[in-house]
């Protein structure tokens, strides 16, 4: 069965229905039907919540965190092979923090990442793009 970990981008992708929401609706749907299994990691969980808290209020901030809670994916917590393999990643790749345990995530479940987020493109883990916001011009 395939494996996807959402990045934090391809989850607020979906929320602010930017191009490529309807893959990550897909993935999703297809987490629910049982012919995929989709993962998030926990450290996307507080980024959602505070990057949209920062944007919009805390209200559409708690909403968010709710509804990622509601999505069809299992929700990853910090353990000890996690933290090493995230540590490994942060110590020889220029990731953020965040983007280390996703990753990590990612690597420990043997899954496709689906993100946007071009620090990813240089670590060894199978991975799939979606396309970049449009600048406003």
């Amino acid at each position: 069965m395939k494996r996807y970990v959402l990045d934090t981008s391809a989850l607020l992708t979906l929320r602010d229905d930017e191009p490529g929401a309807d893959r990550v609706a897909e993935v999703l749907q297809l987490s629910a039907s049982g012919k995929a299994h989709c993962y998030g990691c926990f450290i996307s969980l507080m980024e959602v919540l505070y990057r949209v808290w920062r944007d919009e209020d805390e209200a559409a901030g708690r909403l968010a965190y709710q509804q990622c809670l509601a999505l069809p994916m299992e929700w990853l917590r910090d353990n000890d092979a996690l933290l090493l393999r995230a540590a490994e990643l942060k110590a020889l790749h220029p990731l953020s923090l965040a983007d280390a345990w996703i990753a990590a995530c990612a690597l420990e479940h043997r899954a496709v990442l689906l993100h946007k987020d071009p620090e990813f493109h240089a670590l060894p883990l199978e991975q799939e793009s979606l396309p970049l916001k449009q600048k406003r011009r």
